[in-house]
């Protein structure tokens, strides 16, 4: 749904829009805002989305939990929407397991997967869809096809023999975007989530069209610490090009964050030129004289999706730090009293920073949904903002990370151009499911001597849950914004030294 503004969209925005503003206010009973708010967001006796209006008031207020850090209520247990706010009036991150919920009486049940005759069936003289079923569950009734539910294998070949297309397969939409086919029924036929199955990559969070499946925030927490008269600099990742409007210019995009109290803003492409280099000496030390090929390490749900299901592979991803972790280490490195907020595409990157094996040095993570909830929040004027200064110090390398397939580009071209002799093969794979695909063909034998890059969002970063635009629009922004440099290049001879040191602060391996 990403690019197409549609009532859950717009419901998430004032979610965060009012989440933000209680932060900025000053003087404010927070448990009182979050009662309150509710009331303001759906205004009325009426319901606006659903059967009536206190079931949407209680969603809104599911969602204002989450947004603050907070689990999901027991629907069956008395509480108020504020119950444990206090302690998530913090100036750091607020976050307890798991990230992405489900707020169960807003899910709608969904069908997991059904094959169905519409009306659209003529119930035509060949009726090919009764010649093709393997299993002998379709049939003529009454002179149209049915389906028997009990025999149907869902194969989908009289889908593609009906003349009319009057043959439709329905599934839940969250279930058939989860790469990791970690969500399944409850007795209610409701979403459940298996968290032992779940990376937290967000493909379930956009593409549940009731607004059903939410993950936690940190916005408040920001905010607040920047009250505090914390320094919070913010590292903003190479995929925000555009996402905050066609005429918010990068340069706009960095006056308008320093406008919502960050102290200062760094483009993340320099951690990823600083991860492209150790990369490339990764992949130039252990291939294939120690491990067969190499996997990058910079999306962190498809590294925990490739250890998961593939832990023989474990060893043979990067032990790159992401740009996310190298960008941070770079800024406390410069600024030790700062706090780092990495903005984002990703839903992912919250489990990243909040993991315990290695120290990310990030304090607060935020989409840049979440970011344009703070800029209506605050009432920052997006297009009549004045330029504050360039980003510019990343590559055009290191910019294209956010595309599909820019990880390996990356490493394969810094490669050749110190050693033109060595051939890089290169294999990318864009969706959890083609990542299990690549990784099967790994296993397999026929990868060896590749470099692998799994992205977990299907088009990379620009299409992580918490973008704004449409993924294709997306990709040309990145990439034009990238040819705007396309002379720069990381350089092993500048910055190698840079990389080794940030990446071993702390002497801790990448481990997820």
């Amino acid at each position: 749904m990403r690019g197409v503004y549609n009532s859950v969209t717009d419901i998430r925005r004032q979610v965060f829009a009012a989440i933000a503003k209680m932060a900025y206010d000053e003087n404010v009973d927070y448990g009182e805002r979050l009662e309150a708010i509710p009331y303001e967001i759906i205004k009325g006796a009426k319901a606006k989305y659903r059967d009536n209006v206190f079931l949407e008031r209680a969603i809104i207020g599911e969602r204002l939990r989450l947004g603050m850090g907070l689990p999901v209520r027991d629907i069956s247990t008395v509480a108020a929407i504020s119950d444990g706010v206090q302690e998530s009036v913090i100036a750091e991150k607020y976050y307890d397991q798991p990230l992405v919920n489900i707020i169960n009486f807003a899910c709608h049940a969904c069908p997991e997967k059904k094959v169905m005759v519409t009306n659209g069936c003529q119930g035509c003289l060949s009726h090919q869809c009764v010649e093709v079923c393997p299993k002998k569950a379709v049939h003529m009734v009454n002179g149209h096809s049915e389906i028997d539910q009990d025999l149907c294998i869902k194969c989908g070949r009289c889908i593609d023999a009906c003349p009319y297309h009057a043959i439709i397969k329905i599934e839940r939409p969250c279930a058939s975007s989860c790469g990791m086919n970690a969500i399944s029924s409850d007795e209610d036929g409701k979403a459940v989530i298996n968290y032992d199955k779940c990376v937290s990559c967000g493909q379930c969070l956009v593409n549940c069209a009731f607004g059903a499946i939410v993950d936690k925030g940190q916005i408040f927490q920001t905010i607040y610490a920047m009250k505090q008269g914390k320094k919070v600099i913010a590292a903003i990742a190479p995929a925000f090009v555009g996402q905050f409007g066609p005429n918010v210019t990068p340069d706009k995009v960095k006056a308008a964050l320093k406008e919502l109290g960050f102290a200062d803003v760094v483009e993340v492409a320099i951690g990823a030129d600083l991860c492209t280099i150790e990369e490339a000496e990764d992949f130039m030390n252990k291939v294939p004289e120690k491990q067969p090929f190499m996997a990058t390490s910079c999306c962190p749900a498809w590294s925990v999706m490739a250890k998961k299901e593939f832990p023989q592979f474990a060893e043979y991803i990067s032990m790159a730090l992401t740009p996310m972790v190298l960008t941070a280490r770079m800024i406390k490195r410069d600024n030790p009293d700062a706090m780092v907020a990495f903005i984002g595409p990703c839903a992912a990157k919250k489990l990243e920073a909040s993991r315990r094996s290695v120290r990310s040095d990030v304090d607060f993570v935020l989409t840049f949904e979440e970011v344009m909830g703070m800029f209506t929040g605050k009432g920052v004027n997006l297009a009549g903002i004045q330029s504050d200064g360039s980003l510019d110090e990343g590559t055009a390398a290191g910019r294209e990370f956010a595309v599909g397939g820019g990880v390996a580009k990356a490493v394969k071209n810094l490669i050749n151009k110190t050693h033109p002799e060595v051939e890089v093969k290169i294999q990318a794979a864009e969706g959890l499911k083609n990542c299990r695909t690549m990784l099967m063909m790994a296993k397999a034998g026929r990868l060896n001597g590749y470099l692998l890059e799994g992205m977990a969002c299907p088009g990379g970063c620009v299409a992580g849950a918490g973008t704004l635009q449409p993924i294709s629009k997306s990709q040309a922004a990145v990439k034009k914004y990238a040819a705007e440099d396309k002379m720069k290049i990381a350089d092993e001879s500048a910055f190698g030294h840079e990389v080794h040191e940030i990446s071993h602060m702390y002497d801790a391996p990448a481990e997820d």
